[in-house]
């Protein structure tokens, strides 16, 4: 099969453990522009958390976000299709995190809104602060989600976490039978939540229709529950070897982990043409 784009998760897919692009993933797919295939970035990251790793590597396309909730075009800095949360459902999400005591992010248009500090933020903070100001993304500690929300242009997402996952499992149903909002896990506890009809794949399916690109010449990376429509509409669904059961039961091809060389190992063996 001719494939004519190559689409990636980030968390758990491109990134290693310490949030890094191995030197040899960075090479294949190198070797994959210079044959005339594209690479295009598909996350639950918010568009200024992707940007570094869109700039390491050069891209041109523009990047899936947030689970499907809009596409960003960093050449021009706007957003392309989109379907953020409306405000109402923002408010109304945010009374059920505060009645559930569940931890919350607020994806602000432009940046990524906190009131406390968890440890996969901690991480992220970490990492941000190796970067350089002009790719580094905004995090903002704010005092009340609440004014945040009222004086917000766009709310892109919510992002969820609790320890106990029957505490998750409780606000999951309460959130889908109250509000009918997508909720998709992107971590063992944690929850990426958009509006309803949001997906990874669903906006891929998209976004290839409009360029006239096939599903079956799409060759997708993933490694959790969020990226299973993506791998199921690719005509090659690639899981990490480092994804759970399930996401590799979905895939067509299980490859080997992000902390190993398994996306270039997948390219080369189905995409690259030997040098």
């Amino acid at each position: 099969m001719t494939y004519r784009l190559v689409a990636l998760d980030l968390d758990g897919t491109l990134l290693d453990s310490q949030l890094q692009i191995r030197a040899e993933t960075i090479a294949a797919l190198s070797r994959l522009r210079a044959q005339g295939i594209q690479a295009m970035i598909v996350t639950g990251r918010h568009h200024v958390a992707a940007y570094p790793y869109w700039k390491e590597l050069g891209l041109d396309l523009p990047a899936i976000c947030c689970n499907g909730a809009y596409v960003y075009d960093f050449a021009n800095a706007r957003p392309l299709a989109s379907d953020p949360l409306t405000h109402d459902e923002a408010r109304q999400l945010l009374a059920l995190s505060r009645q559930h005591a569940v931890y919350t992010m607020v994806y602000d248009r432009d940046f990524m809104a906190y009131e406390t500090i968890d440890g996969q933020l901690r991480k992220m903070l970490n990492w941000a602060a190796t970067l350089a100001p002009a790719v580094r993304p905004r995090f903002e500690k704010v005092e009340s989600f609440e004014r945040l929300i009222d004086n917000a242009e766009t709310i892109w997402k919510f992002i969820s976490a609790a320890d106990d996952p029957a505490a998750m499992r409780a606000f999951v149903d309460d959130v889908e039978q109250s509000l009918g909002l997508c909720c998709v896990w992107s971590g063992a506890t944690r929850l990426d939540i958009t509006h309803g009809g949001n997906s990874k794949g669903h906006r891929l399916s998209q976004w290839i229709a409009a360029q006239g690109i096939a599903p079956a010449e799409v060759i997708a990376f993933g490694d959790h529950q969020n990226d299973i429509e993506m791998l199921r509409m690719a005509g090659m669904g690639v899981a990490m070897g480092n994804s759970q059961a399930d996401v590799q039961a979905c895939a067509d091809w299980v490859t080997g982990s992000n902390d190993g060389n398994g996306i270039a190992d997948a390219l080369d063996r189905f995409v690259l043409t030997p040098a």
